[in-house]
């Protein structure tokens, strides 16, 4: 009568976790990667432009961020790393290898430094406060008439001369550099714009009528027809010169907060570890533990690597690496995870993975890949940036030259050209999808959803049916004693009892099963004697004089046990008779546990509009039960590991897009195949490699929270795309027809670029 459910099977983890996903176009065998860190970008068409010269080079494939800073490049052999940062160089920019991350400080010594402490960050503040400090005089006086005293136009020169030489020489650098090199950059646009209005200013003021004593100068938001002579803009060199610092402070310090994530993640890990060393505890930094070490984790303490528990017995609060608030208890045996706290008693822990092999590491590599990559719209958007600075000096140099055709009028003409360089900026083009991956992913480390990349988010758009494995992903994938029934005139707890003693000495998973409910039910278990397993029918024992049986060993069985052994059966749990002198006594019954959160969580599923598939190796019985306790109306039963495959291809020939979540080594291919997998990541390493979005827990409602997040992510790039095209295409027509102040045209660019940042921060709210 005992019938046995197929299991998804399990595979140790690897040693060495696979190499992150490399970039486009690297699959050729003796190709190298590397990361390079690029200093001196200052726009998205800067970042076009050295991603452009490295993919020149032979057999060179690059991509280059500008919102991390960093470029990842594939070459091939014959080329070194020297090579490629002379090709950055040559281009007008700095390049390095990162720096190895370097070790925090103990807690008795230095204090780290806190996040906000960036020199570069905090220079550029000093900049922008001396600047505004000295360019506020000068705005308030140009556009208040009234305020105008005799020579208040030599005050404003004074004051204006070191914002536009000292504050812009970010700007006037960058573009000198460029000239050198023969290209044209976003800060080109802001040294013409202001330095063309300050040079106006110096002629109106040397040459003209502008510096004579009782002079006054209307103030106008549009172009408006002036005498040339007296026509001064020194507002608009200074005022522009502060609010472009002030864009570009706001947006480096919104970059750094949209990274701070993945740097939290990565500072997660503890920094030192008492290790066992014959016999002795000795205090040893964390980078030093190799596998195979056993080291002490006391409570409070962090666990320093992943680990398989030795001795002792505790709670351990994964609340900091996954976002599960219940602790959960470790026994010898259980396995650990690195950076997690042990918040009860004393531990001793083999160590199995080390450095860049722990789940934290790869965690973090993860992470930071999918910030480092582009999706397809992206990269539209690098394009158009590349191009749009040539673009716009051809648009201001038909606006000066329409302008003054048409009117006469110099002044009007000049404002206008103005008004068209330093609005044009494509800062905001560059940076709408890169901040909101940075924020995007670093919220979904926290919430433990790991991304592998921006081409990712596109596929959650599309998805409309989720493949659901059951072993493991639904259920627990462990075996629980779920009923008992005893014939009459036997005592239930005696039943239990005694096929729990003979079961405690066998190794099948329905044996382990029996036994450990029957201790949790009954207590101590008595002793067994004699013991004896019949393969695939049950075990026999003496105990206390008994002799027990538990299996498929009767020949015959009362019709009342039979009819309650078909019952759970129906019900898809697993029956097991139990009898003692010949006669049986009883059944018991085991299943794999639903999960407790799986019925909410394809509630949720539902919610975003998926269509539930419950895919097992089980029999039908079995899946109908589980599916029935969840709310699955559609189930796809006793397929082997191999056919899974063909499952989802039959789906996605039928017109749907799927996704397709699972924690086995057979449902890797699975989750390849799928238009969108996700692995739980309490399950096996190949199932992890293989998807496109993990979750750390082994909790199904992350699988919807994910879909959430990566649509909400996908959402905030293209509202901050539509944004940054309507902006440029919209304010460049009204800059061209003269109807914006040069120094308005100014703030309103800086604007674009802060609120597409300020729009991706707002996913570090999402829940």
């Amino acid at each position: 009568m005992t019938t046995t459910t197929a299991r998804t099977p399990s595979a140790p983890p690897p040693s060495a976790s696979p190499p992150s996903a490399p970039p486009p176009g690297d699959d050729a065998p003796g190709r190298s990667r590397t990361e390079l860190r690029i200093g001196g970008m200052t726009c998205a068409s800067c970042a076009a432009r050295v991603e452009k010269k490295l993919n020149r080079m032979d057999g060179v494939t690059a991509t280059v961020n500008y919102a991390t800073e960093k470029a990842r490049i594939s070459y091939p052999p014959g080329i070194g790393i020297a090579d490629l940062i002379a090709t950055v160089e040559r281009t007008g920019y700095t390049a390095e290898e990162p720096p190895p991350p370097e070790p925090a400080p103990d807690s008795e010594g230095e204090k780290a430094r806190p996040a906000d402490d960036d020199p570069e960050l905090s220079a550029l503040g000093r900049r922008l406060s001396v600047s505004a400090l000295l360019a506020l005089p000068v705005v308030l006086l140009a556009m208040i008439p009234a305020a105008q005293f005799d020579n208040w136009q030599w005050l404003s020169l004074t004051l204006a001369a070191p914002v536009v030489v000292w504050g812009g020489l970010p700007f006037h650098r960058a573009t000198w550099t460029n000239l050198r090199h023969g290209a044209a950059t976003m800060d080109t646009l802001v040294t013409l714009g202001t330095l063309a209005a300050f040079g106006w200013s110096l002629w109106a003021l040397f040459f003209g009528d502008a510096g004579m004593p009782g002079m006054r100068h209307p103030f106008d938001l549009t172009a408006s027809p002036a005498d040339g002579s007296s026509a001064i803009y020194l507002e608009v060199a200074a005022g522009v010169t502060v609010f472009l610092l002030l864009g570009r402070y706001l947006e480096a310090r919104s970059k750094r907060r949209a990274g701070a994530a993945l740097k939290a993640l990565m500072e997660l890990g503890a920094k030192d570890v008492t290790v066992l060393r014959d016999g002795r505890e000795v205090r040893v930094p964390a980078d030093r533990l190799a596998v195979g070490d056993l080291f002490v984790v006391r409570p409070g303490e962090k666990i320093a690597t992943d680990g398989t528990v030795v001795e002792g017995t505790s709670a351990v609060d994964a609340s900091l690496l996954t976002g599960e608030s219940v602790p959960v208890d470790v026994t010898p045996g259980d396995t650990v995870t690195g950076a997690t706290v042990n918040a009860g008693g004393r531990l001793v822990i083999e160590a199995t993975r080390v450095g860049a092999d722990t789940r934290l590491a790869r965690m973090a590599r993860m992470v930071e890949d999918a910030q480092n990559g582009k999706a397809r719209v992206q990269r539209l958007a690098d394009r158009v940036s590349g191009i749009f600075v040539p673009v716009v000096l051809l648009i201001a140099v038909g606006t000066f030259g329409g302008w003054l055709g048409a009117t006469g009028d110099t002044v009007a003409a000049f404002t206008a050209a103005v008004a068209v360089l330093i609005i044009a900026c494509p800062c905001a083009l560059g940076l709408a999808t890169p901040t909101a991956l940075l924020v995007g992913t670093g919220r979904g480390a926290q919430l433990g959803i790991l991304i592998k990349g921006p081409e990712v988010l596109e596929s959650t758009r599309r998805v409309d049916t989720v493949v659901l494995d059951k072993t493991g992903t639904v259920t627990t994938g462990r075996m629980t004693l779920h009923t008992v029934y005893a014939a009459q005139g036997t005592d239930e707890r005696e039943l239990l009892r005694l096929a729990g003693a003979v079961e405690h000495a066998s190794e099948h998973p329905v044996g382990r099963a029996v036994a450990a409910g029957a201790a949790e039910r009954v207590g101590t278990l008595p002793p067994v004697e004699g013991f004896t397993n019949v393969p695939g029918r049950g075990v026999r024992g003496r105990v206390e004089g008994r002799e027990v049986t538990v299996g498929r060993l009767f020949e015959q069985v009362p019709d009342e046990i039979a009819g309650a052994a078909e019952e759970a059966e129906r019900e898809g749990r697993t029956a097991v008779l139990v009898g003692w002198d010949g006669a049986v006594r009883g059944m018991v019954a085991v299943a794999d546990a639903v999960k407790e959160t799986s019925a909410e969580a394809v509630a949720r599923l539902r919610a975003l509009g998926l269509r539930p598939v419950l895919l097992t190796g089980d029999n039908r019985t079995v899946a109908e039960s589980v599916a029935r306790q969840v709310g699955i109306d559609e189930v796809i039963a006793d397929v082997l590991p191999e056919d899974k495959v063909a499952v989802v291809e039959r789906l996605r020939t039928e017109g749907r897009t799927v996704a397709m979540v699972g924690d086995g080594v057979n449902d890797a291919a699975a989750l390849a195949t799928a238009d969108l997998g996700l692995a739980m990541g309490t399950g096996t390493d190949v199932a992890i490699e293989a998807s496109d979005l993990t979750l750390v827990r082994g909790d199904l409602r992350v699988a919807a929270d994910a879909i959430r997040l990566s649509r909400r992510t996908l959402a905030t790039i293209k509202g901050n795309l539509v944004w940054a095209f309507g902006y440029n295409v919209a304010a460049l027509p009204l800059a061209a027809a003269g109807l914006l102040n040069p120094m308005i045209a100014g703030a309103a660019m800086a604007f674009s670029s802060v609120f597409v940042v300020t729009n991706s921060l707002r996913l570090r709210t999402f829940h």
